[in-house]
This record gives C-alpha cells, sequence and structure tokens, in this order.
C-alpha cells in the first residue's frame, strides 16, 4: 500500500506528512505550522500487546476454540489501535493447551485477521508456583514443574509460535530449562513466582529477560526484604510488564516500574474476555466465578483481594498513564508500541521512523481519553472502534 498519512508526530507535537510505499514508512517530512494543521490528529506507532486473553465475550482459554474466535478477537484489538498481539493462554490440562495452541496457529495460517496481527503465542504456565497467592487465578490441580518434553509438545501443536513463556523459577532444573528456551529463540518471562532472589537471579543468567505483570501474581504479604519483586526490580536485563489499569498496581508502584526499567518498561493490556463487558458477575475459565465491578475491577467472587485478569484494553492504559502524571503522553506509548516490539525483534521497534512498517494510529485528547480515529496495518487503512 502506498499513500500520504498526515498527522502531528506524537514525540515533536510537529504536524508531518508520513510516506508509504509497499506497506512501509518511506519518509517522514516535517511541515511549518498553518491554521490547518493545528487541527490535525496525533501519529503515533500502533499498540503491541504481549498479554491478551480475550475480550468482548471472546475467550481464548474457553474450549473449543475456533479459529473464527481469534480472527474476531483479531480484528476488534486492531480496531482499538492493536496492530500486533500475543494471544495468551494461561494453565490448563496438556491436551487442552495443545488444542488451543493448534487452534490458534490454524488461525494464523487461513485467517487474514489473524495472520497479520499475532506475532506469537504468550503460554502463560502451568510452570508456575503452586502458592496460594503467586499462583493467582491459576488452577492449581494443573500447576507443575518445568517439563522440557511437555513443552515440545505443545510447541509442535503451536507449529513452532509460541514466543513466550511466563514460569517460575523456584522449581529444580528450573534455570536449565529456561536456557533450552531461551537458545531456542522464546523469550522466558518470570511471574506468579515465589522464587528466591538466588533463584531470580539463576533465571537471568540463563536467558530469562522479562517479568510478567510484576507486582502482581504474588503474595499478598512479602518481607521487607529481600524478596522476589524488589530482585525482579533490581535486574537491568528483565523488561518489566505492567497493568496499568487503577486496579492491578498503584500509582507509586508504576512510577517506580517506569523509573526503573526505562526503555524496557512495558504494558501489557492481560485482557480477560470480559473486556468491553457490562458489569456483573460472571463465570471463566481464568479464576472460575468472577465479580467485574463498576470501576473495572476484575476479581475472584471468593476473594476479592484476588484479582482475575484485566478488563482495561492497552490504549485505555495509555491514556490512563499519561492523565495520572506517571508519564508522558509520548513515553507511554512507547510502553505500548516500541518497547514490546523491541523485546520480540519486531520490525515495529521503529516505531514512527523512516523504514519501519507502516503500522500506525491517529488519535485526538478527549479529556484524558485517547480518541482513536484510525488504525493503518502494514499501510493499510482500518476503521476504529468508537463503541
Amino acid at each position: 500500500m502506498s499513500g500520504v498519512i498526515a498527522g502531528r508526530h506524537y514525540r515533536s507535537g510537529l504536524p508531518v506528512e508520513v510516506s508509504i510505499t509497499d506497506g512501509v514508512i518511506a519518509k517522514i517530512v516535517t511541515l511549518e505550522e498553518n491554521p490547518l494543521t493545528l487541527d490535525w490528529p496525533w501519529l503515533a506507532p500502533g499498540l503491541v500487546d504481549l498479554q491478551v486473553n480475550g475480550g468482548w465475550g471472546l475467550d481464548l482459554n474457553t474450549l473449543p476454540l475456533r479459529p473464527e474466535t481469534v480472527s474476531e478477537l483479531s480484528r476488534r484489538l486492531l480496531a482499538r489501535g492493536v496492530t500486533a498481539y500475543c494471544p495468551t493462554l494461561i494453565t490448563n490440562g496438556a491436551e487442552a493447551l495443545a488444542q488451543a495452541l493448534s487452534v490458534i496457529a490454524e488461525a494464523m495460517r487461513t485467517q487474514p485477521n489473524a495472520a497479520g496481527l499475532i506475532a506469537g503465542i504468550h503460554l502463560e504456565g502451568p510452570f508456575l508456583s503452586p502458592e496460594d497467592g503467586p499462583r493467582g487465578a491459576h488452577p492449581r490441580e494443573h500447576i507443575c514443574p518445568p517439563d522440557w518434553e511437555s513443552f515440545c509438545r505443545w510447541q509442535e501443536a503451536a507449529e513452532g509460535q509460541i514466543r513466550i513463556i511466563t514460569l517460575s523459577p523456584e522449581w529444580p532444573d528450573a534455570a536449565a530449562f529456561i536456557s533450552r528456551c531461551s537458545a531456542s529463540g522464546v523469550r522466558v518471562s518470570i511471574g506468579h513466582t515465589a522464587a528466591s532472589p538466588e533463584q531470580i537471579r539463576e533465571a537471568v543468567a540463563a536467558g530469562a529477560v522479562m517479568s510478567t505483570h510484576l507486582g502482581n501474581g504474588t503474595h499478598l504479604t512479602l518481607p521487607r526484604h529481600p524478596h522476589y519483586l524488589w530482585e525482579q526490580l533490581a535486574a537491568d536485563e528483565l523488561y518489566g510488564c505492567m497493568i496499568a489499569d487503577g486496579c492491578h498496581l498503584p500509582d507509586s508502584l508504576l512510577k517506580v516500574i517506569l523509573r526503573m526499567k526505562r526503555s524496557r518498561a512495558i504494558l501489557v493490556s492481560d485482557a480477560v474476555s470480559l473486556s468491553g463487558m457490562a458489569p456483573g458477575a460472571y463465570r471463566l475459565h481464568i479464576g472460575g466465578d468472577v465479580v467485574l465491578t463498576a470501576e473495572g475491577r476484575l476479581h475472584l467472587a471468593g476473594n476479592p483481594q484476588l484479582l482475575a485478569g484485566s478488563a482495561m484494553m492497552l490504549a485505555e492504559q495509555v491514556a490512563y498513564l499519561a492523565e495520572a502524571g506517571l508519564a508522558p503522553l509520548e513515553e507511554a506509548l512507547d510502553c505500548a508500541s516500541v518497547h514490546p516490539a523491541r523485546l520480540l525483534g519486531l520490525a515495529q521497534a521503529g516505531g514512527l521512523t523512516a523504514g519501519a512498517p507502516a503500522d500506525l494510529i491517529s488519535f485526538r485528547r478527549n479529556g484524558g481519553a485517547m480518541d482513536i480515529q484510525a488504525v493503518w496495518k502494514n499501510g493499510q487503512i482500518h476503521a476504529a472502534d468508537k463503541d
């Protein structure tokens, strides 16, 4: 696709014309300000979400999963500004995981929406902590220690599309498993863990590169120090993923993660199927009986202190960081685009620069919200979702 997109560059604030050739940004020309450009919308890189369980009633973790479900979720995410994402499967039985993985892989082969947007699969579990608190909403009966043969069977079912695995390094021989994953090109993320600081350091040395929803999936009470959160915050090698929905983390911790991780700070939605749904009581594979409050907080029905995923999409989390004064809008956008793309080694890491894919969003500021006007994937425009 070729053409020219006009808007205000999200970092400089200046009016620009972005020339597109064959789906790639060919050049960016900065213009002089004039009365017409004053009303131009902002232009920014498309969003990259490394952790999506579902949305709008579509659940990747409810079987039987169909390729059409993956396709429809992809279409809706694109309409909300997400130009690349990782469908995320949580802890389940071995056969159930294999089935869901194979369906996502099939969708990537057969469904145009999914093929264009899915950057790889995120497998969150089952090699997590069995302890209450760190385990979160993951079903205890399927938690198990890391097993390379099981992972290889799942990777085969996924046709090689598993790109991220979240695990806890507290298990014996976890470091060896991490090393094998890293050597195979799979990004290993630490999460849902009760690991000791020494085990965290061993995991990093073995090749772990990320922390999954840092600050969540933890015990409700921790020792003053040392503990696994301090250790992950202090590890410069680890990207730190955070959920900025006003429910998962207090603003003070979001600020600390942003300051500690800097160019390795990543926003993830961790969106589940109730995102975009009305408040009420629901039953999900993730967490069983859950409650979605009017404020957007999703928690286990039996324990309101334990969350069961997020009900806020990525663009809204970008707006939350900026509106709360935790990061300038351009930095919040990078946390949801350039930084996660860099982790996965995607060309989108180039952002809004010549030579990068023309994966873009235009938006207006509406109070504290981002009102997305249009979305481009490889230079092709798609209508934004106004619902």
